[in-house]
């Protein structure tokens, strides 16, 4: 019963893409190349010397993202006053407040948080708005272009600052250098590296713990970077071939373009939705919570 139904399921499928009207399904499409999209094709060539300059669209991301974190803040921060009855907006902005000052609190103490909550603050503001950016369709698709009244303009496309790895790669090489300067400052340079070590390991154990503990903290760098830019990237491409680039790479014809694109079109939809109801705001949390966590034991007396 249940292979019955599957094959009623997939049947119409497959007759679809056997007959004449699918006959070109297997054509090879040579002019759809979709990781183009994540090309960086200088939109303004600035070359000194050796040095590339050049303004391209990831570069108008993390402006773009900068700009608004700024003006984001200075905003909540004056919505922050104190009323009887606090609006709606007055209400969400209290609740990041609360969310960034848990995740201060829970993993660092006294002058730690004093130091690093704006910071902590900022990074999880420009992350998320960052990633919230890159599910906006923007015209900064250069390698497809349409015609407006004579002019050749780049079509819309979906990017992300956080979708490029240079982006949260100096993010967390900023997060990594601060946390050993912290515990450095904090115990002094000789007890901070000893600190690598476990209480209670003698001998010869010493060095291949101390060898371990130091391709963890590598191991962060790799890890801290790779999650946010991963995740961004793969659902990037999820709603990129979902939302039509299967169709193209496959050369269906046009009623097998219909029929895949109604079925790849609304699933499209759902990773959009849970990519900007999610994942964005989750990879934002994930990112400053890691940063807390390092900062904090980077100066704790059990690290």
């Amino acid at each position: 019963m249940i292979r019955a139904r599957l094959f009623a399921l997939v049947a119409p499928l497959v007759v679809l893409l056997g007959s004449p009207a699918g006959a070109h399904a297997l054509d090879i499409n040579e002019e759809f190349k979709p990781q183009n999209e994540f090309k960086l094709t200088p939109l303004i060539e600035i070359q000194i010397g050796p040095i590339d300059l050049s303004i391209t669209k990831a570069v108008i991301y993390v402006l773009a993202a900068c700009i608004i974190t700024t003006v984001l803040l200075i905003w909540m921060a004056r919505r922050m006053t104190v009323t009887e009855r606090p609006g709606y907006m007055q209400t969400v902005v209290e609740g990041y407040y609360g969310l960034i000052e848990n995740i201060t609190h829970g993993n660092m103490s006294g002058a730690m948080v004093r130091r690093w909550f704006p910071f902590l603050a900022t990074v999880f503001v420009f992350i998320w708005v960052s990633n919230m950016l890159g599910y906006l369709p923007l015209p900064f698709n250069t390698e497809h272009k349409v015609d407006i009244l004579g002019l050749e303009v780049p079509s819309l496309a979906l990017y992300a600052a956080t979708a490029n790895i240079s982006v949260p790669l100096v993010l967390t090489f900023i997060v990594v250098i601060s946390y050993h300067v912290e515990g450095v400052r904090a115990k002094g340079f000789i007890p901070y590296m000893k600190g690598w070590i476990p209480a209670g390991v003698e001998g010869f154990a010493r060095f291949p713990i101390f060898l371990i503990e130091a391709i963890s903290h590598f191991v962060r760098i790799v890890s801290l970077s790779v999650r946010l830019f991963a995740n961004i990237l793969a659902g990037h491409l999820l709603i990129l071939f979902m939302g039509g680039g299967l169709v193209v790479l496959l050369n269906l014809s046009i009623v097998g373009s219909v029929f895949l694109g109604l079925i790849t079109g609304t699933m499209a939809v759902a990773f959009f939705i849970f990519e900007v109801g999610l994942v964005a705001t989750l990879q934002a949390f994930i990112f400053t919570t890691l940063a807390a966590i390092y900062l904090g034991g980077a100066v704790a007396e059990e690290h």
